[in-house]
């Protein structure tokens, strides 16, 4: 039985009202090695999109840093009144994963929190040091609740691009990402079972779909926001691959399969609406993870990445006839997404207050 003192969470759909978004403004030049030049631009154009609708809440590392951004997002014709700057060292720029993890805490007050889930930069790379205080750092400037997610006392490692949720019970992540215990191991021994009273106890969730893999090129090793997301309540777009010779066809149809399988969490059947992959799109002899699921869903606008690719057109068609109540706009991430992630990657949302 829960107690009335038991802090109680949910967390909100992406398309719910957001109070503001949160990026990283690029730093690591290591991430985007010999493309760096553009990315800042690309930055600047999203944040554009996003201050139309509501704060764009930007992390700098330093004066200068900041000084860099504002001079661009100046240049671009930025609302500067609508963007906010924090200064803190990061490690990276990816702020779905390493940034704060909004949640919207139902008891006992009705509120907004932050959960500090645990953050070891994908289970791969050794620069994490910086990125796992970011959660803290946000929740002081804020004034918001902290808490940290543990089981069985151990802080639980878990990263926003490996979840999405329709904000009324049900989440979606995949196998590869969090239950894998050889290649990127986030949480060592925790079962499937075990996660998902992770997800009940910290997100409010209590109906979990779980997809297989994620798709090729993926740095995370399972990111769901590369493969599936909701768009709504009942109904999720599902990336699809109809060329039985690239090596994603035979991992998006067993994912599809399984979906077609699933129930949402009041038993209902899901709408599944297929979502094309760009063609494939290889640099330096390395495919990158190129996806039109990769969207993020602002206040304002949804904001897709685009690949110059034949494919961009029916995606951007499909993902408008879905949401209709704010436009659909494309933003060029060819040059972003060689840093093996695009624009829902380097954003998080803070849901409103109410």
């Amino acid at each position: 039985m829960t107690s009335q003192n038991t802090p109680q969470f949910r967390l909100a759909a992406e398309w719910e009202p957001h109070e503001a978004t949160w990026l990283g403004w690029p730093l690591n030049k290591s991430d985007w090695p010999g493309r760096f030049a553009p990315i800042p631009w690309v930055y600047t154009e999203i944040v554009k999109k996003i201050s139309d609708g509501e704060m764009a809440q930007i992390i700098v590392a330093d004066r200068s840093h900041e000084a860099s951004a504002r001079r661009a997002l100046r240049r671009a014709g930025v609302d500067l009144a609508r963007v906010e700057f924090l200064r803190f060292k990061t490690d990276r720029g990816w702020t779905r994963d390493s940034g704060p993890m909004f949640v919207r805490r139902t008891a006992p007050h009705n509120d907004v929190a932050i959960l500090n889930f645990r953050f070891n930069a994908w289970a791969k790379y050794p620069d994490w040091k910086n990125d796992v205080k970011t959660h803290g750092r946000v929740a002081k400037a804020l004034g918001v609740p902290l808490y940290t997610p543990t089981y069985n006392g151990v802080p639980v490692v878990l990263e926003g691009g490996a979840i999405d949720t329709n904000g009324s019970g049900t989440l979606l992540t995949t196998e590869e990402c969090l239950l894998d215990q050889l290649t990127q191991v986030r949480n060592p021994g925790l079962t499937r079972s075990d996660m998902e009273n992770v997800f009940r106890e910290w997100l409010g969730i209590r109906n979990v779909i779980w997809l297989g893999k994620g798709i090729a090129g993926d740095d995370t090793h399972g990111h769901i926001d590369d493969l599936c997301r909701f768009v709504n309540r009942n109904t999720v777009v599902m990336c699809t691959e109809p060329d039985e010779k690239d090596s994603n066809h035979k991992v998006l149809c067993e994912n599809k399969e399984r979906l077609s399988g699933a129930r949402l969490e009041d038993g209902s059947k899901l709408n599944i609406v297929d979502l094309p992959m760009p063609l494939p799109l290889i640099f330096d002899g390395m495919r990158l993870p190129a996806s039109y699921a990769n969207f993020y869903i602002a206040n304002a606008a949804i904001l897709v990445p685009t690949f110059n690719d034949p494919h961009d057109r029916i995606a951007l068609g499909t993902l408008s006839e879905l949401i209709t109540d704010r436009p659909v706009v494309g933003i060029h991430a060819v040059d972003l997404v060689w840093g093996l992630g695009t624009i829902h990657c380097m954003t998080h949302e803070q849901p409103g207050k109410t």
